[in-house]
C-alpha cells in the first residue's frame, strides 16, 4: 500500500451542513476531503485529504514545484476546496502543499493554534479578497505624429533613428508616470474601502502570461459591504491613461491575509510548514 500523508487546505469555522458538504469534495490528486476537529461539533475544523507521501517528499517536491503543469493541478484542486468551503463559511486558507505526517499531527496543529486560528477567522469574517494588478504597455500609446518619420523631417537615417528612440523613450516615461498615478488611485480606493493590503512580487518570466509589464501586484481585504464600491473605483483607476491597464480579480477567499500554522516536528519531511 502506498504510504499516505495528510494534505491540509485550510481552517474553517463550522456551520450547518459543512461536514456533509466537505464530504462531497475531491481535492489534490482526486483525494476525498474530510474535516478534522477536536470533537464532534467543534467550532473550528481543518480540511484535509490523504495524499501520496512520495509526491511530497523533499526531493520529489522540489522537482514538482518546477513543473508548472503539476503545480497548476495542485493549485486548482487546493483552490477548489477552499472556494467550496468559503461559499458556506469563513475559511483561513493554508499555503499550497502544507502537508503533515498524518491526521493526528494535523489535528495537533489545530489544537495548539486554536486561539490564533479563531482570532484570524473572526478578523476575516464578512471580508473577501480582491487581487489588483497594474500593467504598462508603452506600445499601446502612439508616438507623436511625425516624430518617427525620417522622410517627413528630412533627417539622415542616423538622426532619424535617434529622434525615433527619443520619442519612444518619452512615451515610455509618460506611461510609467501614468502607471504611478493609477497606483495612487488604487491605493486611495484601498484606504477608503479596504481593511488591509498585501503586496506581492510582480509577475515575471513564465508566470507573466498577460500582455504588458506587470508593475503592481497587490491584494486587498475588503468588507463585503464595500466590495462593489472598491471594485468599481479600482476598475476605473486607469481611465484617461493610454498604455496603462488595471486587472482586478476575485472575489477570493482571503489567501493573502492568512498565515500558515507551524509546529516543529509535525510537518512531513520536505513539505513547506
Amino acid at each position: 500500500m502506498t504510504e499516505r500523508v495528510t494534505y491540509a487546505y485550510g481552517v474553517a469555522r463550522n456551520s450547518d451542513g459543512l461536514v456533509e458538504a466537505a464530504a462531497t469534495l475531491t481535492g489534490v490528486a482526486g483525494a476525498a476531503v474530510h474535516l478534522l476537529g477536536r470533537t464532534d461539533g467543534d467550532e473550528l475544523l481543518l480540511a484535509v485529504s490523504a495524499v501520496s507521501a512520495q509526491d511530497f517528499q523533499e526531493d520529489a517536491l522540489k522537482v514538482h514545484l518546477e513543473d508548472l503543469a503539476w503545480l497548476e493541478a495542485v493549485a486548482r484542486a487546493h483552490h477548489g476546496v477552499i472556494e467550496a468551503l468559503a461559499a458556506r463559511t469563513t475559511v483561513l486558507p493554508l499555503r499550497l502543499a502544507t502537508v503533515y505526517l498524518d491526521d493526528e499531527r494535523a489535528r495537533r496543529v489545530l489544537e495548539t493554534g486554536w486561539n490564533g486560528f479563531a482570532e484570524r477567522l473572526s478578523r476575516l469574517a464578512a471580508h473577501i479578497e480582491w487581487g489588483v494588478k497594474i500593467y504598462v504597455e508603452p506600445s499601446a500609446r502612439p508616438v507623436a505624429p511625425g516624430s518617427a518619420s525620417a522622410a517627413a523631417s528630412g533627417l539622415s537615417p542616423g538622426r532619424a533613428y535617434l529622434r525615433t528612440r527619443k520619442a519612444q523613450q518619452s512615451v515610455r516615461d509618460d506611461v510609467y508616470r501614468a502607471a504611478q498615478k493609477t497606483a495612487e488611485r488604487v491605493e486611495a480606493a484601498g484606504r477608503k474601502h479596504a481593511a488591509d493590503r498585501a503586496s506581492h512580487r510582480v509577475q515575471q518570466g513564465e508566470l507573466a502570461t498577460d500582455p504588458g509589464e506587470n508593475v503592481v501586484n497587490d491584494a486587498y481585504l475588503v468588507p463585503l459591504d464595500h466590495a462593489e464600491e472598491f471594485r468599481d473605483e479600482v476598475s476605473s483607476a486607469a481611465d484617461g491613461f493610454p498604455g496603462v491597464r488595471v486587472e482586478i480579480t476575485g472575489p477570493w477567499a482571503p489567501y493573502s491575509f492568512a498565515e500558515a500554522p507551524t509546529s516543529p516536528g509535525d510537518v512531513a519531511e520536505g513539505a513547506p510548514p
